[in-house]
């Protein structure tokens, strides 16, 4: 009841969404990156400008850019403009950029409509209870989950008016979830605490259920609605589902826990931010910020939880729920990390262990089990990009860890990919590489394998199974390129080029701030990208150079070197995906701490924007109501429809506000109704390409 509640105050560092503070291991002298080699063809005297402006100059919120002929301090001149005869390709981008916004709605370019899809709470399987405040946690697994983010439309038999749309809910705000939240002055990640501290049991398994993912069958209309579709196709898993692992760490003893005494099996899956879409047809969602569910004994712990920032304090607290949970107390104590027993096999000091990976589902089955595979390694995953599948050849893929100063991995599968024959097993055999980016405009991938790149048993990596349970620790050691957060990839279907966006780092130092990541205090970010030597994805070398440089209008960079204009200006690049014409869109994830307050006004609410490789040019196509971010941007195959997440809009709202019904957003309800996570489908009202 909500007179017996009290309001949790956050640990401060969860609140702000921050990682461990964590100190970038030394690199050898050729890993500190102090130049860039812009080298793509017509393009290399446009990027020089970007290139001197951000190495060498140092761009930063206060320093002005170079006027033209104006000499850096290091005594190198920046490029001359581009000649005006080199020809530059067509624009692929055929809308009128929307303006920025701070209004609680959608805005999308004339000639386009938007409408809203799926959102939290709505009935999608079993006995499709209908949405409410007070629905119990049995509802809530039969609702969409909370926080939309990465997404896929799996079309049914080819179609792309009928098909699977299958999405991650991120995470679970319990002020907006719970009725019992009313009237206490939570901030965004407080959550109500009974009267003697505890949690109230129905309230945490509530926010288990509105985790991991849903499957929803989705059917255009003859009247242009998308409309779900009721039927054994729909699906919820949720951070209670039971889950297998495969893999080198299947079995292994830091696996085992009093409910999985072999080591085979887990529950559940964790905070999935973006994801991935394997050659085969399945689905991986990808664990991210999980630390924050769990909690452990003061003391010295394996590097398998420090390295990872799991702690004496829990942000969620679900843990706090065991004691009054009777039969079930173990669905909770499970994220209470201490060591209670004789032995693993009698306590969860392993349960961590069980989450950071990436989770493959089959949309197709809703009696699958899902599987953690866990050759692709243990670390914050925001999501997975696949190379295109060459039959005969191994199978090759990306991922980030989204935490500040962390890397970029690489997959390469050890059997080879044949179309008629292939599955998740791919995902079970293969090499895992991190990310070094060279001073030159050059990189290599180095191999997380013992007895290579310094890795041994006597520092703690004598075989492939400690590699993968602490991948942080093995790149660390390799000497991997400490990244802006890595968030999303994506891969340019046109020339293989692969993009990935550093969203921010406000930690990096003047000395620290080199390369990839030029920026010292990096309150914007940056998209860096790509080529693998020889167009091959699986090649141990690559070349690469920054795509742009995000911002306002005196700080943000594109392409060619020039500033970002009012129609292209964003900050906090996260979610990436390409479309079949090589549009590149771009969704962005401003904190909600910064949303149009002073010296962020001028950005707006979070947006979604296009990019064209070639030219670099940046539009803004749809901006997003007030306090959410954009995210899962992915459309059907003839490209006549766009989904679009809004993820956590109100989430701005501060406390105060919070406890008088005050809420920065109602979206997408009228004023008074409580903001809720939503997919939103784009079309054209000419029924043509979106963007084109």
């Amino acid at each position: 009841m909500p007179e017996r509640m009290l309001p949790g105050t956050a640990d401060a560092a969860f609140a702000a969404n921050e990682e461990p503070l964590y100190a970038p291991v030394p690199q050898p002298a050729f890993q500190q990156v102090v130049s860039t080699r812009y080298q793509r063809r017509e393009v290399l005297l446009r990027s020089m400008g970007v290139a001197l402006a951000a190495v060498f100059g140092g761009l930063s919120r206060s320093e002005p850019t170079l006027a033209a002929g104006a000499i850096a301090a290091d005594g190198v001149a920046p490029a001359a403009a581009p000649n005006a005869a080199l020809d530059v390709p067509t624009s692929r981008l055929g809308f009128g950029a929307v303006p920025a916004s701070n209004a609680d709605g959608i805005t999308v370019p004339a000639g386009y409509r938007a409408q809203v899809l799926l959102p939290w709470g709505e009935p999608i399987c079993g006995d499709y209870p209908a949405f409410a405040i007070n629905n119990t946690a049995a509802e809530q697994a039969q609702q969409m989950g909370s926080h939309h983010d990465g997404m896929h439309f799996f079309p049914l038999q080819g179609s792309s008016t009928d098909g699977l749309l299958v999405m991650n809910h991120e995470y679970a705000e319990s002020r907006f979830l719970h009725a019992a939240a009313a009237g206490l002055k939570l901030n965004v990640f407080d959550v109500p605490l009974r009267a003697d501290g505890s949690r109230d049991p129905e309230q945490v398994l509530k926010e288990i259920h509105a985790h991991g993912v849903s499957v929803a069958h989705v059917r255009r209309d003859e009247r242009g609605a998308w409309q779900l579709v009721r039927g054994a196709r729909n699906r919820r898993i949720t951070a209670a589902t039971p889950m297998r692992f495969s893999g080198p760490l299947r079995g292994d003893p830091r696996l085992r826990t009093a409910w999985s005494p072999e080591g085979t099996h887990g529950r559940g899956t964790l905070n999935n931010c973006a994801h991935g879409v394997t050659p085969w047809g399945t689905y991986l969602a990808c664990e991210e910020n999980w630390r924050y569910y769990f909690v452990r004994d003061a003391g010295p712990a394996p590097a398998s939880l420090t390295r990872y920032g799991v702690e004496p304090l829990s942000g969620w607290r679900w843990h706090l729920a065991a004691a009054n949970a009777g039969p079930d107390a173990d669905q909770f104590a499970r994220f209470d990390a201490s060591s209670r027993g004789a032995s693993a096999g009698e306590d969860f000091r392993n349960e961590p262990h069980a989450f950071g990976w990436v989770v493959e589902i089959d949309p197709f089955d809703p009696n699958s089990v899902p599987v953690k595979r866990t050759h692709l390694g243990r670390f914050a995953h925001e999501g997975v990009i696949f190379a295109p599948a060459v039959e005969g050849r191994p199978v090759v893929l990306y991922s980030g860890d989204d935490s500040r100063f962390e890397y970029i991995y690489k997959f390469v599968s050890a059997r080879p990919f044949h179309a008629a024959t292939a599955d998740g097993a791919l995902l079970d055999e293969g090499t895992l590489y991190a990310a070094r980016f060279d001073n030159n405009g050059q990189g290599e991938w180095l191999a997380l394998v013992p007895g290579q790149n310094g890795l041994s048993a006597a520092n703690g990596f004598g075989s492939v199974p400690d590699v993968l349970l602490n991948s942080r620790g093995a790149a660390d050691l390799a000497g991997a390129t400490p990244m802006d957060r890595p968030e999303w990839g994506a891969v340019d279907p046109g020339d293989g080029q692969v993009y990935f966006s550093l969203t921010k780092n406000e930690r990096r130092t003047g000395e620290q701030a080199q390369g990839p990541n030029p920026r010292a205090a990096n309150e914007f970010g940056q998209i860096v990208r790509w080529q693998e030597t020889g167009g091959d994805h699986s090649a141990s070398t690559f070349t690469w150079e920054l795509f742009l440089l995000a911002g306002d209008e005196p700080n943000g960079r594109g392409l060619q070197g020039k500033p970002l204009t009012a129609d292209s200006i964003l900050a906090n690049p996260d979610g990436l995906w390409f479309d079949a014409d090589r549009r590149l869109w771009i969704q962005t994830d401003i904190p909600d701490g910064n949303l149009n307050t002073k010296g962020w006004s001028a950005l707006g609410n979070n947006a979604l924007l296009a990019a064209d490789p070639e030219t670099g040019e940046v539009r803004r196509f749809l901006t997003g109501p007030r306090g959410a971010e954009i995210t899962g941007c992915v459309g059907t195959p003839d490209q006549t429809t766009l989904f679009v997440n809004i993820q956590h809009p109100g989430a701005s709202t501060a406390a105060k506000a919070f406890a008088a019904g005050r809420w920065d957003s109602h979206w997408p309800g009228p004023s008074s109704t409580l903001p809720r996570s939503a997919t939103v489908v784009i079309t054209r009202e000419d029924g043509g390409k979106i963007g084109a």
